[in-house]
């Protein structure tokens, strides 16, 4: 982009909007182990929620909501919970994500309930905190 109108009405929708992209990301994250769905779908939601804020609102705008420093740590802490789950489960005796060596109480479905939940939420970490980054990275030396 070369040169960018402060439009009022795009302001106002793309702030309005986004929390309710976020909550439905969250959703689609908190239940892809029960229904369609999951950590990358919800991950790309939230995503695309700040970066919807970004295209709408500017730069500075956005940067009270999503700063763009946080992208990277984001999705690198993401991957780290996807891996700790599964390098948890191989350092009790089980295979690599296999949920039923995971340190958690409770039935053994209820334990691969809570493995799945946690690889589903580092994955959306991972996921979001990458998209953003390399959207701030393409946009770097660019005025919007």
């Amino acid at each position: 982009m070369t040169h960018k109108e402060d439009n009022p009405i795009i302001t106002l929708v793309s702030r309005v909007v986004s929390p309710f992209i976020m909550i439905f990301a969250l959703y689609v994250i908190f239940h892809g182990h029960y229904s369609p769905g999951g950590g990358f779908q919800g991950g790309t939601m939230l995503a695309a929620a700040v970066l919807l804020v970004r295209l709408g609102a500017g730069r500075e705008i956005s940067q009270l909501q999503f700063k763009k420093s946080w992208g990277m740590p984001l999705g690198s802490l993401g991957v780290l919970i996807y891996f700790g789950t599964g390098f948890v489960a191989m350092l009790l005796g089980g295979n690599f994500l296999n949920y039923e060596f995971l340190p958690l109480a409770g039935a053994a479905n209820a334990v691969r309930g809570w493995g799945i939940l946690f690889v589903e939420i580092g994955v959306g970490t991972a996921v979001m905190g990458i998209l953003v980054a390399i959207y701030d990275d393409l946009l770097e030396g660019d005025p919007l």
